[in-house]
């Protein structure tokens, strides 16, 4: 169960006991990978402490992926900025994935759902640096001094999110919740709270699909007074490139049917 857990501070992630009765559906491992920027979950120990405080080990198993090297890279022949990425090693324990994904803005990649939990969401430390820099790095102490390009920066994490696609062939599962829309990442320390009202959950076979409805969901809710602050959030970083650039990849398509149960 690839879920965000949470930066110390942020008030708008989705809290274990919203997550508790899907998780304990499927008897789900929640995991995660520690970050490459400073905070709160940069490394093993003070993750770990944070998941407690967090109360996700309260009623779940949890697993750091990448808590020990080394981390498993996975080739991407046909990435169009990335060749390689690199993973948790823990990641080689699962034979499914149920990816749950909390839909907002981010300040990075203009929005944040299921391609972002495939891609920086699952890629340790170094992958995390090596997506970022768009391939020029996976040292986590320089890569913020080499940012990439925002458009490569983007096919990255679409290059990225392909490879663990690959990796499960078929035995993964995603759910988009439209819920705490905030411009800002459960990333963030310091976030903004929620700017429109809740939409609802979405789930697909298509981690391109979910994300694209996802989007015209926002499009759509024109009577929201939230609606453009959103948007100038991910269209300022191009969000919708990550979509685009994952389609042209062909591991999902933005073409999809919305049935409402």
């Amino acid at each position: 169960m690839k879920l965000h857990s949470g930066e110390k501070g942020n008030q708008n992630f989705l809290k274990p006991e919203f997550w508790k009765p899907v998780i304990e559906r499927v008897n789900g491992t929640v995991v995660e990978c520690n970050t490459a920027y400073e905070g709160a979950r940069n490394s093993t120990e003070k993750h770990k402490k944070l998941i407690s405080e967090h109360g996700w080990d309260k009623y779940f198993t949890v697993d750091i992926m990448d808590a020990e090297g080394p981390d498993l890279e996975i080739q991407i022949p046909n990435g169009k900025v990335l060749k390689k990425n690199y993973v948790g090693k823990n990641i080689e324990k699962y034979d499914s994935m149920l990816v749950l994904a909390h839909f907002k803005g981010h300040p990075a990649g203009g929005y944040g759902g299921a391609l972002k939990q495939l891609s920086i969401g699952c890629a340790s430390s170094e992958g995390k640096s090596l997506i970022h820099s768009a391939g020029y790095t996976n040292d986590q102490t320089i890569v913020w001094s080499h940012m990439a390009e925002q458009d490569l920066f983007l096919e990255s994490m679409a290059d990225a999110a392909e490879s663990v696609v690959n990796f499960f062939d078929g035995n993964i599962v995603y759910i988009n919740v439209m819920k705490n829309l905030s411009v800002d990442c459960d990333c963030c320390a310091v976030a903004e709270d929620p700017c429109m009202k809740d939409i609802g959950i979405l789930a697909s076979l298509d981690p391109v699909a979910i994300d694209k409805a996802c989007l015209d969901l926002v499009y759509k809710a024109t009577d929201d007074p939230g609606q453009k602050h959103f948007l100038e959030r991910v269209e300022s970083l191009h969000g919708v490139h990550t979509i685009e650039a994952a389609n042209e990849l062909g591991y999902g398509t933005t073409n999809y049917e919305l049935i409402e149960i």
